[in-house]
């Protein structure tokens, strides 16, 4: 994850996709040229088909894969494979064999942190891989129906019947499987309005899925209930719940720590309280932009999808 081959395929994934990926969005002005004709979702989708799968073993026999829009948890054993998030499922062959590097083992149980379709349009295949689906409530309802991403210009489908959730909760769920007790527990409204982290105790690893960047500026689904007030207190509750010893797996980026988790906390609060002060003063959001409140994190968070201006505007949307 960490390696220089794996900062390669993310560059080429990057340069495919016109600066995008699922979650995240720069606006269609600054595409490529040449992939005007396509929508920012179909040009994620199209580069997800060919990206590099990387696979990083992290502790005990629980790994992580990136490469196919949010970073998938895998938890492999005798009883089979437990995954958490499904990737994109034009990923498939690569997710698959991503798989099968790890053991042989079938697919047994899948838990969806959310609704996005970066973490959900492979649920269908993984389901027909003999997948049971976990998932809270409100991300069943969305992926039940279509909903229109204002940001991101496009309209999300529905999912088939056989890739929802069909194991459901509503604030936290307990699953037993090759050993470990997996504790998956919801927040309050933050990147949407059903997000889910997932905690392997053994291990010590908490999967926190988009509730943090590692290193990148966030996506805030406003379509669907995201805050970003509602950031800032999950980022503070995943540091409240993680050790020094603590792996945490980001919905994006590399594998991180808790000081990284307090790192990503610290710029959300401070970035929020310039953009709340210059549109308390009255400022309209293209001044707020031209006053560039993230400048001095642009460096270390804007290197990925959002940059600094998108992500001021995102916050001021919220304050």
């Amino acid at each position: 994850m960490i390696s220089d081959q794996h900062n390669i395929s993310r560059r080429n994934f990057l340069s495919s996709a016109g600066l995008l990926t699922a979650g995240a969005l720069i606006a269609p002005k600054i595409l490529f040229a040449q992939a005007k004709a396509l929508g920012p979702v179909e040009i994620i989708i199209k580069a997800a088909a060919t990206s590099k799968i990387n696979v990083t073993k992290l502790r005990g026999n629980i790994f992580m894969l990136d490469g196919s829009g949010g970073n998938i948890a895998v938890l492999n054993g005798p009883e089979g494979k437990l995954l958490v998030d499904a990737g994109i499922g034009v990923s498939k062959p690569h997710v698959f064999s991503a798989l099968n590097s790890i053991s042989k083992n079938p697919i047994k149980v899948l838990i969806n942190s959310h609704w996005h379709f970066d973490h959900t349009s492979g649920n269908e295949w993984i389901h027909e891989a003999g997948a049971t689906i976990i998932g809270q409530d409100i991300t069943r309802e969305h992926l039940t129906k279509s909903i229109h991403q204002e940001d991101w210009n496009y309209t999300f489908k529905p999912l088939p019947k056989q890739a929802l959730p069909t194991v459901l909760f509503k604030t936290e769920h307990e699953h037993q499987f090759n050993g470990e007790k997996i504790h998956i527990q919801t927040y309050q409204p933050a990147h949407t309005d059903c997000d889910s982290s997932i905690y392997f105790p053994n291990a010590d690893i908490l999967h926190v899925a988009d509730t943090f960047w590692n290193s990148y500026y966030p996506m805030i689904d406003y379509s669907t209930g995201g805050s970003i007030d509602g950031m800032i207190t999950a980022a503070a509750r995943n540091v409240a719940r993680t050790t020094n010893k603590t792996i945490i797996i980001p919905g994006h980026g590399a594998v991180g720590n808790r000081a990284q988790l307090i790192d990503f906390h610290e710029m959300l609060v401070t970035i929020r309280q310039r953009v709340a002060k210059l549109k308390n003063q009255g400022r309209s959001l293209k001044e707020v932009i031209a006053a560039k409140p993230t400048a001095s994190y642009d460096k270390k968070w804007g290197g990925f999808v959002i940059k600094g201006d998108f992500f001021t505007m995102l916050v001021y949307k919220g304050v």
